[in-house]
């Protein structure tokens, strides 16, 4: 018996307990995917069984459908016919419902599993510091390494942190660039056709794109402003604006006086360029980020698993 005995069963038991866990969850995914398809499968299944229902009534009571059998003298074949395709969809809907109980019932055990496990990777974290603690404490020579691997994880997954946080911001930023540019390309289609003599509807409706986007660039510049703070956490200085040509916001300057004086199509064009190029600088920062976040993924997997093997029996 070593000092590490105890809790290294212990370890084994919840990692044990870790894989089932894991299997009940993703045997819940599936299922929940399952019951979601067979519903919607039995529900048009059931609309279809009402319809030929109807069609068996029609015929049966001497509707109209049946006069028109009767004067062609196919009534019965063709009644017989009806119920028999009202019978076989009948029996799928019944076969759709039995499937349906049987999933029910494998996702109630499933979800029993995931109760019956309880939190078996909590439990392993908090088994992995315990031994951490009592390598370090016993003086045995992977608690040093144990102690230098830390610092790095904890590093390691504070820069993982930030850069997702900043990845976040920029993806949001972007979908407000993005929301900024339809609007100004509505603009400039209704100003194409305002030079071309669209006359007072052209002109209403470019206005009223212009208003939309003045509505979108106030959105848009607040996501780039959290976005510049985030990028600052992952050591990255940067200040995206978009284009203005004095003190005044983005919809002073370019739409000076839209009530009364639309802007011109070169000048909503010009405009839109201008956006264009921030939102590509935001796509680039964003795909520089999701790259780095790789990185970093793969260097705290690599130093977890490097502490689980020291930490190992």
């Amino acid at each position: 018996m070593t000092l590490f005995d105890a809790i290294d069963e212990e370890m084994r038991e919840t990692r044990d307990r870790a894989r089932r866990r894991e299997r009940h969850a993703r045997q819940r995914v599936t299922l929940i995917g399952q019951i979601d398809e067979v519903r919607a499968l039995l529900a048009e299944l059931e609309r279809e069984s009402a319809k030929e229902d109807r069609d068996v009534a029609r015929l049966e009571h001497g509707g109209f459908a049946s006069f028109i059998a009767g004067l062609t003298g196919g009534r019965e074949d063709r009644l017989t016919r009806e119920r028999a395709e009202a019978a076989a969809v009948r029996q799928r809907v019944d076969g759709q419902r039995v499937r349906l109980e049987w999933l029910t019932a494998d996702l109630r055990i499933a979800e029993e599993g995931l109760v019956e496990q309880g939190s078996p990777h909590q439990e392993l974290d908090l088994l992995l510091a315990r031994k951490e603690r009592m390598l370090v404490e016993s003086g045995d020579p992977r608690g040093r390494e144990l102690a230098d691997v830390a610092a790095r994880l904890a590093g390691v997954r504070a820069d993982l942190r930030e850069h997702e946080e900043a990845h976040q911001a920029g993806v949001a930023a972007g979908q407000a660039v993005g929301d900024l540019l339809r609007h100004l390309s509505g603009a400039r289609g209704a100003a194409t056709w305002d030079v071309l003599g669209g006359g007072g509807l052209a002109d209403m409706m470019k206005r009223g794109h212009l208003l939309k986007a003045d509505e979108a660039a106030w959105h848009a510049q607040r996501a780039l402003d959290v976005f510049a703070r985030e990028l600052a956490d992952v050591r990255v200085e940067a200040a995206p604006r978009l284009p203005e040509v004095d003190t005044r916001w983005f919809a002073d300057a370019f739409f000076d006086n839209i009530v009364t004086d639309a802007l011109k199509y070169q000048r909503i064009a010009q405009t839109a360029t201008a956006v264009q190029q921030v939102a590509e600088w935001v796509h680039g920062m964003v795909n520089q980020l999701a790259a780095r976040a790789g990185e970093l993924t793969r260097q705290r997997d690599g130093l977890v698993g490097k502490r689980e093997e020291l930490l190992g029996p």
